[in-house]
């Protein structure tokens, strides 16, 4: 039966805007009862006139909560989607939309603790079941194609410490610690003192735990409180994934802490989503997983540790990294799919899988970026002569290259 003509002129308007990505758009419900060689391109079913109506009135926003409420339906695979509509250029509507949510989801000391709330207190059960076993929510370093995830983040946890330069007995600040993976590996691995902050309280109740059954209390305090109340000095700075979650107008205040810890003579590690040139998140990710988010650009985060004089030391890239691993994620992730549902519900879980099924999406396609900049205070002495300590394979070998280094 044919459709009638306003169904049709909607889902025209749907594909010129579509444009020129390769995907269909159709009305109904797959019948996936027809066993048939999948098509070449994936098609977007749209359950009813209303979902019709929604998805043209802004795409930006209601694709992904018509797809997550089960009123959007992807016949083919859903990344290979996604990847297809990342050919189309970002509307100014959805450029705008996304900067007005950034005045509705401002960072302010309230701001903050809602937001953070909003995606990393869902429950620690949530998380445990599709991260690896150190719950690491940040991306993996894959020393080789073949690594595990958790080979990758035990790797990456390396890879911080290496380019900190860390020394047993020195002291390191940590903001957004999340489950304190990191904060015990510096103080278990390479013997440093280190105060963690996050203002996610199950992430903060975890990692306390995590200290005390792994005897590390002694050497690591977890607090919990915002970044701009960080206090007293010391030799290292790090955050790691916390930098995206600042926004762009409170940038200048996390400088300000970084010097206040570090001042002239310290180091510092800022590891962070971020983009080839300034534009604001995709609205629907920041409207339903990551209120407030801002991923910036290099050239601002350099701008904005500029006025304190901060040298640049080292600037790495890892956004093929990431892909791989959201793309764990992801594959984890649908194995315990239906844990999700039953914990979480069937909305919750859809919402989630086309968060992270995007985000592998915007990594491979370039869309996002994962930067790791080193910097230190302009009298800093304490800085590796060249690149080859990253590359040691024990912490012990860094350890002597330091002392030889200073020697």
């Amino acid at each position: 039966m044919p459709l009638p003509w306003v169904d049709r002129f909607l889902l025209s308007v749907l594909r010129k805007a579509a444009s020129p990505a390769p995907v269909r758009l159709a009305m109904g419900i797959p019948d996936t009862s027809i066993t048939a060689l999948p098509p070449a391109d994936p098609a977007i079913w749209i359950k009813d006139r209303p979902a019709l109506f929604a998805l043209a009135r802004n795409p930006q926003i209601n694709f992904g909560d018509l797809y997550s409420e089960g009123r959007i339906q992807v016949e083919g695979d859903l990344l290979d989607l996604i990847e297809k509509l990342y050919q189309v250029p970002v509307s100014p509507s959805a450029r705008l939309f996304s900067t007005w949510l950034g005045f509705l989801e401002s960072n302010s000391l309230t701001g903050s603790r809602r937001n953070i709330h909003h995606h990393y207190d869902i429950s620690n059960d949530f998380y445990a079941l599709w991260l690896d076993p150190l719950m690491v929510y940040t991306c993996a370093y894959f020393p080789e194609p073949d690594s595990t995830l958790e080979e990758a983040q035990v790797a990456k946890l390396d890879h911080v410490c290496r380019k900190l330069w860390l020394r047993p007995d020195e002291t390191v600040v940590e903001a957004g610690c999340g489950w304190g993976a990191l904060a015990l590996h510096m103080a278990g691995q390479y013997g440093v003192k280190v105060k963690a902050f996050n203002i996610s309280s199950e992430q903060i109740s975890y990692a306390r735990e995590r200290a005390q059954r792994e005897g590390l209390a002694s050497r690591v305090e977890f607090i919990q409180d915002d970044y701009r109340n960080i206090s007293g000095r010391y030799d290292a700075f790090v955050s790691v994934g916390m930098l995206e979650h600042v926004g762009k107008s409170h940038h200048a205040d996390l400088a300000h802490t970084i010097w206040r810890v570090i001042g002239d003579q310290g180091r510092g590690l800022l590891h962070f989503i971020g983009r080839n040139r300034a534009r604001s998140m995709n609205p629907w990710i920041r409207r339903r997983i990551f209120p407030g988010a801002y991923p910036p650009s290099l050239r601002e985060v350099v701008q904005f540790l500029e006025p304190h004089e901060f040298s640049v030391l080292d600037v790495e890239n890892l956004r093929v990294h990431y892909a791989r691993t959201v793309e764990c994620w992801l594959k984890s992730f649908e194995e315990h799919y239906q844990a999700v549902v039953d914990k979480l519900g069937s909305e919750f879980a859809r919402m989630w899988r086309l968060y992270l099924a995007g985000s592998v999406a915007a990594f491979r396609m370039g869309s996002l970026q994962l930067f790791q900049v080193v910097f230190s205070g302009r009298q800093c002495t304490s800085q590796p002569w060249n690149r080859a300590y990253l590359y040691e394979s024990t912490a012990g070998s860094q350890e002597e290259a330091c002392a030889r280094a200073t020697s």
